[in-house]
């Protein structure tokens, strides 16, 4: 299927691995150009080599899109270099502290900022890009951990993520008249190379293997390709008549009472 984003100028954050990354890739297979950033100056080098050999443009900054500074830096150099801003992925995410009684007002305002803030930021820097162009696409990331608490790990951390899946449909309807569409993407577990649920397949196999069993109706965790491929169709003209929606992407992950990697 031709999505259409053959030329477009594609934005992700938090692009040099995992879901973000993927993402990345998939929007390359489809001839768009690339503009990613992340926090850490050698996985961006990496990833920057990677798509080059997939999209005909990549853009590549080391930045932190919670720095009022990055984030600006970010947007003009991809506008510049790639010639505009079509879709902007808002993958950045993290959580911060423990449980409510432990937690600090720092815990919360760090982790509503990697998660809510900077998505603000983001997109009032790219909205006006997409105003000229006339259309636009913005798909945020969020998590099943906005409505599941018990796939929460922190209440800071499930209720930065339910109020990124609302934003999406606050702003949706603030930028529908401008052709601007905006949707949530809400991965479940999620399993790559050298990520948390990685780690934690490693270092405690047995325990791993029995919350796969009980919390998976599918028999696995889900791969960043099939959360990318769901990103990528959202983003797409073959998606216009999804908007402000919240899509997740959880095999059917059921909530159950054991060991996690948080």
């Amino acid at each position: 299927m031709d999505l259409g984003l053959n030329g477009k100028s594609v934005l992700i954050t938090g692009g040099s691995k995992g879901i973000g990354l993927c993402a990345a890739r998939a929007f390359a297979a489809e001839g768009c150009k690339i503009g990613i950033c992340a926090r850490n100056d050698d996985d961006v080098a990496r990833a920057a080599e990677d798509l080059r050999a997939k999209s005909p443009k990549v853009t590549a900054l080391q930045a932190d899109v919670s720095k009022p500074e990055d984030a600006e830096r970010f947007l003009r150099r991809c506008e510049i270099e790639l010639g505009g801003v079509d879709v902007l992925v808002n993958n950045v995410g993290n959580g911060f502290g423990g449980p409510l009684l432990t937690s600090s007002d720092q815990d919360w305002e760090k982790t509503f900022e990697i998660n809510v803030f900077q998505t603000v930021r983001m997109t009032r820097l790219a909205v006006p890009y997409m105003k000229k162009a006339g259309k636009g696409s913005i798909v945020n990331i969020s998590s099943i951990s906005g409505w599941e608490p018990q796939l929460a790990g922190t209440g800071q951390y499930g209720s930065s993520k339910a109020a990124l899946i609302f934003l999406t449909e606050r702003l949706a309807l603030e930028l529908v008249h401008d052709r601007i569409r905006v949707n949530t993407v809400s991965p479940g577990s999620i399993i790559w190379p050298g990520g948390g649920w990685d780690d934690f397949r490693l270092k405690k196999p047995d325990i791993y293997d029995a919350y796969v069993r009980n919390g998976f109706p599918m028999g696995r965790l889900g791969t960043p390709e099939e959360v990318a491929d769901v990103i990528v169709f959202l983003a797409s003209p073959r998606a216009n008549w999804v908007n402000g929606r919240n899509i997740p992407v959880d095999g059917l992950e059921q909530p159950v009472p054991a060991e996690r990697p948080w």
